[in-house]
């Protein structure tokens, strides 16, 4: 559905520069930006997806993957098409790079979303599957009936926004996923067709927004596994956004244009996974992995089980009021109305 968009200005000759994520597109008459959603049309800039769901469904929220907020609820979860990022190893590429008139839509409108959340059973609703962030006006209006409404509000997202934007989601915006997908400029660029630094800046002012962040790091053989890029990757987490901070460390299958390159081992995941606790990182997780105690959460002062996952399932068995039963340590993560799912 064509709405007028938010975020950008007119320029000469009917052009239209967009504002909404760093790539800042100067988008001629008739035109659409590199999102393929964000159209000039006569010099004035349309989004053309609000409330054009292309997916939809009731997901558990570990499987965003959020770990540490609100473990065991449900997230309403929708998508449109179109992603501001190339990927070649996107696996969802068929519908992050649709356009409208290329895929089959429903219209959803805010109010319907809410309504399909509470109906569903749903704790809360997230905007995922592809890139929530050109899908901008849509879910900020969304999400401030969510709110009202008692919902947690969730981006599984790149990170690629511009500031102003995400500081007016972020008073209704409760938490983030965001994909750091390598840590070098030159995987970015040749990969994604994109840049790093605005993804960690992104990650820092969502912090300091007061957003809940984890991170997810998709681990590509021979692309961007090296320990020493993850030994640089976990010391930015430390110095820019705490110990505290959940990190997934995601196996990689083939996929889109990257059907050449294998599986990531099972053993270099658990090199990195050591690497990243080694490091100081307090809560690393491995992720599309056999079960094992990699999905757990374990406290940090005395390693007692704090909640244990299998799947999807998970039993908070040993927290209490956010410590640890065992030595009473704080443990970051916001729980509640939780019943006990068995595994």
């Amino acid at each position: 559905m064509k709405r007028e968009a938010k975020f950008w200005e007119k320029l000469a000759d009917k052009k239209a520069q967009c504002h909404l994520c760093p790539y800042n597109c100067k988008i001629n008459d008739g035109k659409t930006g590199i999102c393929n959603v964000r159209k000039n049309d006569d010099g004035k800039l349309y989004t053309l997806i609000y409330g054009s769901c292309s997916s939809m469904a009731a997901d558990p929220i570990e499987k965003k993957p959020l770990y540490h907020f609100h473990p065991g609820t449900n997230a309403f979860s929708l998508g449109t098409v179109g992603c501001n990022f190339k990927c070649e190893h996107c696996q969802n590429y068929i519908i992050s790079t649709a356009t409208p008139d290329q895929f089959y839509i429903r219209e959803v409108m805010p109010e319907e979303a809410i309504s399909l959340a509470k109906q569903h059973g749903c704790r809360g609703i997230a905007w995922t599957y592809n890139e929530p962030t050109i899908w901008h006006e849509y879910s900020y209006d969304s999400m401030v009936l969510a709110k009202k409404q008692g919902l947690y509000t969730v981006y599984v997202t790149n990170g690629y926004i511009n500031e102003e934007p995400l500081k007016e989601l972020s008073r209704y915006l409760d938490a983030m996923n965001i994909d750091v997908k390598a840590f070098t400029e030159d995987f970015y660029k040749k990969i994604c067709k994109a840049k790093l630094e605005p993804v960690l800046q992104t990650c820092e002012l969502a912090k300091k927004l007061g957003i809940h962040i984890e991170l997810t790091y998709l681990v590509i053989p021979e692309y961007n596994d090296s320990i020493d890029e993850i030994k640089n990757f976990c010391s930015w987490v430390l110095d820019k956004l705490g110990e505290d901070t959940p990190v997934h460390f995601s196996r990689f299958h083939p996929d889109n244009n990257l059907l050449d390159v294998p599986m990531t081992p099972m053993k270099t995941l658990q090199k990195i996974f050591d690497a990243a606790k080694e490091s100081g990182i307090l809560y690393p997780y491995l992720g599309n992995v056999p079960h094992g105690n990699y999905e757990n959460t374990y406290c940090p002062s005395c390693g007692n089980l704090c909640v244990e996952r299998l799947g999807y399932s998970i039993n908070i068995c040993g927290l209490k009021d956010g410590k640890c039963l065992k030595c009473n340590s704080s443990i970051p993560m916001i729980i509640d109305n939780y019943k006990k799912q068995k595994i």
